[in-house]
């Protein structure tokens, strides 16, 4: 079993190893119950959102964590995957800004990548 950070730091490399854009990791422990992370990136297209999906459950799997939930599989605008202690948002440019999660969860404090 995988600690939170070593769950968010493969999920990070699985993004970027697929050129997520504007990635930005929230350390969320303090304001939800949901998750202790929440990763939230862009996809160019809606083929990149699922090529991102796929990539993240197809690293995570091979790690031995399988996602709690996935929402959105059906739609090419976002996915979320739910590894309990990290969530991580996939979205389209316009999707992103129609959700603005890091507004919604502003009070959450941003990590960088690099101190994960």
């Amino acid at each position: 079993m995988l600690t939170e950070i070593q769950v968010a730091q493969a999920a990070l490399k699985a993004l970027e190893d697929k050129k997520a854009a504007n990635i930005k990791i929230l350390k969320t422990t303090d304001v939800t119950v949901l998750a202790d992370y929440f990763i939230i990136c862009t996809a160019t297209s809606g083929t990149h959102v699922k090529s991102l999906s796929e990539e993240v459950e197809r690293v995570l799997t091979e790690l031995g964590e399988e996602p709690r939930r996935r929402e959105g599989k059906r739609s090419d605008s976002w996915v979320l995957l739910d590894y309990a202690c990290v969530i991580v948002h996939i979205f389209t440019k316009d999707a992103r800004e129609f959700y603005n999660l890091e507004k919604l969860w502003a009070d959450a404090k941003e990590v960088l990548p690099s101190s994960l």
